[in-house]
């Protein structure tokens, strides 16, 4: 099966580059699922659900999120009722939505997908490593291939995550900083990590926003509203080969690909 990650998508910038560059991706690399993270796509914060809908439309089959899932209070409407928008599966039992789930992909086979939140430098939620761990159990009665979005801070915590659940998902892929890294591997047991997947959006930015009010906001101290960027867009990404019986990762490629040129 060939997966497609593609890294935080953040505003409109972000959604125009899936929206071009999608199409291309699949038939290059020959796709049979494709994962995005979105919790940044509606303005730079959250995502609602015309946005979410916008995102399935350009070929996106599975949006995950992170810890800004919460910020447009419209994805209420949809959280619920939709299964392929994830939120963070280590929130407490009760809240809106659902972590992990099974989809179908091109090729007609099953699919496992996981979101989890980091707890280093982040809001404390239940621990990634456990609940992690027991949605896998439950995940591989229906299939062998399963890919975990840790939306993390440190690169510790996700490195951790990878060697905690090699051999038991087929990959473990770092989302949240927006900085893709160059540490893509495949683990002893067959599982494919890497720190982060990178970000989907102007590239000529502080991590998606514009360059002065970041600066300001550093230099000053002074709260500062931070708007998108909107400078050298780029989509960003992992392209996964896992085999459909084991669950193994083959491979894991790195992409950047840039909007117009």
């Amino acid at each position: 099966m060939r997966i497609l990650f593609i890294g935080d998508i953040v505003g409109s910038p972000g959604r125009q580059a899936v929206k071009e560059l999608l199409p291309g991706l699949q038939k290059e690399h020959r796709l049979d699922f494709v994962i995005a993270n979105a919790e940044n796509a509606a303005g730079g914060s959250g995502i609602t659900p015309r946005i979410a809908q916008e995102l399935f439309e350009s070929g996106v089959n599975v949006l995950t999120s992170g810890d800004h899932i919460w910020k447009k209070r419209e994805i209420f409407e949809i959280i619920d009722k939709d299964e392929r928008i994830l939120r963070p599966l280590n929130f407490p039992s009760g809240v809106a939505g659902r972590g992990a789930s099974v989809y179908n992909a091109k090729n007609g086979l099953p699919i496992g997908v996981i979101n989890v939140n980091g707890r280093v430098f982040m809001e404390a939620l239940d621990c990634p490593f456990k609940t992690s761990r027991r949605a896998i159990e439950e995940l591989a009665k229906q299939t062998k291939v399963i890919v975990v979005d840790i939306h993390a801070e440190a690169t510790s915590e996700k490195v951790a995550l990878g060697w905690y659940l090699d051999g038991k998902a087929s990959a473990v892929l770092g989302t949240h900083t927006h900085v893709q890294t160059a540490d893509e591997r495949i683990l002893p047991l067959g599982l494919a990590y890497i720190s982060d997947v990178g970000m989907t959006g102007p590239l000529d930015s502080v991590i998606g926003r514009r360059v002065e009010d970041v600066l300001e906001k550093f230099v000053t101290g002074v709260p500062v509203r931070f708007e998108v960027a909107e400078g050298n867009i780029q989509l960003q990404g992992a392209v996964l080969d896992i085999d459909d019986e084991s669950g193994k990762a083959r491979s894991i490629q790195r992409i950047q690909r840039k909007l117009n040129g």
